[in-house]
């Protein structure tokens, strides 16, 4: 794993990719991220969802919606927070500081929560609390189907499980020791709205819910969560299309040399010769993609969204 201490690296970066190679910022297919390409239609937003404090009623649909739509147990509870990155900073609040589990490579936020609030990160499943990323980001790689065992607090990041719901640990909740993390942003494709969501037990549950403090999202993103999670349809086809666009994607780059080491159908991670020069090569046709620190022929492409992205990323690699 990549020793917490140093800066994170993480996808984006338009700006400074642009500074780099040139163009203007939207000139730049930004590939480098896992999130959905073709949005859910947000619709017409109240004009109160812009101007009043968000309400208790906004709160209630949006939480119902949610328990609805992850089937949420009846003895589990539903925190909403400013996207799951406020709420993997706020997680080691929870516990005393001690030693914890978290596997790598993944995503490299939990182990900077963790370390600075004063814990011991570590691979020692003996660790008291565990750390998941449920599908693993970037291999797509999951840990297990059940948690026969549960340490004295497991923590699921399942911030990329909304393609693969099957696969959700999400039945699992109701008690202080297992916490499921829910990304608004990925799936929907929505990021920018910044919503997320924590289940579990009512104890842990009531803690965040208090860090966070009154009004924790906006009005609209209130509005919007309740309407895209009430909207199964659009669910059903959108994991439809991303397994199509998956599969696209994995033909284009498989011919173009590279060889699929895994990932989601929201992001692929393929292994090649230098990832450094692939990204290079796609930069330089203004399509910006993800390498990582510890890995010199890892590289990670999300989803082009249309018809003129994919012919452009043919034409580059070709």
């Amino acid at each position: 794993m990549k020793n917490p201490d140093t800066p994170r690296d993480h996808g984006g970066g338009i700006d400074a990719a642009a500074a780099r190679y040139g163009g203007a910022r939207r000139d730049w297919m930004d590939l480098s991220t896992g999130i959905n390409p073709v949005p859910y239609p947000v619709g017409d937003v109240s004009a109160g969802a812009w101007t009043t404090l968000p309400d208790a009623g906004a709160m209630e649909r949006l939480v119902a919606a949610a328990r609805a739509f992850w089937t949420v147990p009846e003895g589990a509870e539903i925190v909403v927070a400013p996207g799951a990155s406020a709420l993997i900073a706020r997680v080691p609040g929870l516990a005393a500081p001690g030693k914890v589990y978290i596997p790598g490579p993944t995503y490299n936020e939990h182990a900077a929560a963790f370390v600075a609030s004063g814990f011991s990160v570590g691979d020692n499943p003996a660790a008291r609390i565990h750390v998941h990323v449920h599908p693993n980001n970037p291999d797509g790689c999951f840990s297990f189907d059940t948690m026969t065992i549960k340490p004295a607090l497991t923590v699921l990041d399942e911030s990329f499980c909304d393609v693969c719901p099957e696969r959700s640990l999400v039945h699992e909740t109701g008690d202080d020791r297992l916490i499921v993390l829910k990304s608004f942003g990925k799936f929907w494709g929505l990021a920018g709205l910044r919503l997320g969501f924590a289940i579990g037990g009512a104890r842990q549950m009531g803690r965040l819910r208090d860090m966070l403090g009154p009004w924790p999202v906006s009005g609209a993103a209130l509005e919007i969560g309740a309407r895209a999670l009430s909207d199964q349809v659009w669910a059903m086809q959108t994991r439809e299309r991303l397994a199509r666009d998956a599969a696209r994607l994995d033909r284009i780059m498989t011919n173009a040399g590279a060889v699929v080491v895994g990932g989601t159908t929201l992001f692929r991670l393929y292994d090649v010769a230098d990832a450094h020069i692939w990204q290079d090569r796609l930069a330089r046709g203004h399509i910006w993609s993800r390498v990582f620190p510890y890995s010199g022929t890892w590289l990670r492409l999300g989803l082009p969204g249309t018809d003129a992205d994919w012919a452009r990323l043919e034409s580059v690699l070709a």
